[in-house]
C-alpha cells in the first residue's frame, strides 16, 4: 500500500485553490491536480505493508494537537526540465511544524523510513507546468487566505482508470477546547 499522512481541505479551501488553477490555465498548460487530491503532506510513508497499518493509525492517536488555522500567503514553483510544478505555500505556522516533526519523529522511531529533507508546507496545484510567460506571482494570489483544519488523515495513494486518487483509510482529531 502505497501511504502518505495529510491535511485534506473543506470545500471553500478548495475553490480557492482551483481558482489559483485557473489562473495557471490561462498563461500556459500543465497537468493540473484534481480538486479531490489537493491536500497538504505531512509524512510520505512510501510502500507500506497492510499489517503496518494499525500502527500507522495508533501512532496518530497519540499526537495531541489543536485546530491549526492555516494560512495560503504565496505562490511558487519548483523549476524542472520539461515543466515545473507550481503550489501554494502556507505562512509559517509554529503549531503545524511542531505537529509534522512529531509525527515524523514517532513514525521514524517505529521503523518507518522518511525522508529526510526540510519541511515546506505546500499544495501542489500542476506539475508539468510550462507558461507563455513569466507571471506576477501576487496577482496571481490577490489576497491571502486562511482556513482551519481539525485533523490529519492516513491516505491510500493509487491509481484507479488511469487516474492518481487519494483515499482516506484513517483520521485523527484536534484536541476540542
Amino acid at each position: 500500500m502505497r501511504l502518505f499522512i495529510a491535511v485534506n481541505f473543506d470545500g471553500q479551501t478548495k475553490e480557492n485553490l482551483l481558482l489559483l488553477q485557473s489562473r495557471l490555465r490561462k498563461l500556459g498548460s500543465g497537468s493540473f491536480s484534481r480538486p479531490e487530491n489537493l491536500h497538504l503532506t505531512l509524512a510520505f510513508l512510501g510502500e507500506v505493508a497492510p499489517r503496518r497499518v494499525a500502527v500507522i493509525c495508533r501512532l496518530m492517536d497519540q499526537i495531541t494537537f489543536s485546530v491549526l488555522r492555516l494560512t495560503f500567503d504565496h505562490l511558487g514553483c519548483f523549476k524542472r526540465e520539461g515543466g515545473d510544478i507550481w503550489w501554494a505555500g502556507l505562512a509559517p505556522n509554529r503549531a503545524l511544524t511542531d505537529l509534522q516533526e512529531e509525527l515524523s519523529r514517532r513514525l521514524t522511531d517505529a521503523g518507518f523510513p522518511l525522508e529526510c529533507r526540510r519541511f515546506s508546507p505546500h499544495i501542489t496545484l500542476a506539475r508539468r507546468v510550462v507558461l507563455m510567460e513569466e507571471p506576477d506571482k501576487n496577482k496571481l494570489l490577490e489576497a491571502p487566505f486562511s482556513t482551519d483544519a481539525d485533523s490529519v488523515s492516513l491516505m491510500l495513494s493509487e491509481k484507479k482508470d488511469g487516474k492518481l486518487t487519494y483515499t482516506q483509510q484513517y483520521a485523527a482529531y484536534a484536541q476540542k477546547d
